[in-house]
């Protein structure tokens, strides 16, 4: 008899603190599925490839260009599956890439963060981006979620500064 298979799936939480920035705003940001390119750090290009904006069921074309010369574009479509515009989350899947992902999905969610001092304005918010995927040929589960953070991080600096 040989031996059982066991499938098995890599689930991490990566998350970030935005100062100076509120809940609301943030959502903004994060909620604009095809406009990704502008806060993620390593992706050039997103385009809207069907449906309509804001609701589920829109995929998008998202690419890095900034490989070197000798490496081909990293690109995936991605299809948002659930958003939920009062709770501040949304989850989307990843389809079609070149990127090594069989299945991967990920829930991005914004926050209040309490007991915030009022000198700010309450201007104080809390991104947490999850994630349940097959393992990823090449790499480990502590790269993927290293790679979450370093994303997750990158986005909430770049809201600091120009939110």
């Amino acid at each position: 008899m040989e031996p059982e298979t066991v499938a098995f799936k890599w689930e991490g939480k990566q998350a970030a603190q935005v100062n100076g920035v509120t809940a609301e705003q943030a959502w903004l940001v994060l909620s604009d599925f095809c406009n990704v390119h502008k806060w993620f750090p390593t992706v050039d290009t997103c385009r809207r490839v069907e449906g309509t904006d804001g609701q589920t069921g829109l995929v998008r074309y998202c690419a890095s260009n900034t490989a070197k010369k000798e490496e081909e574009t990293k690109w995936a479509k991605e299809r948002l599956v659930e958003i939920d515009q009062i709770g501040r989350c949304l989850s989307y899947e990843v389809l079609e890439n070149n990127v090594g992902f069989r299945s991967y999905v990920a829930t991005v969610k914004v926050m209040h963060v309490d007991g915030v001092d009022e000198s700010d304005g309450g201007k104080v918010c809390r991104i947490e981006w999850s994630f349940v995927s097959d393992p990823v040929d090449g790499w480990k589960k502590e790269d993927l979620e290293s790679y979450v953070g370093f994303c997750l991080k990158h986005m909430a600096n770049k809201m600091e500064m120009n939110l």
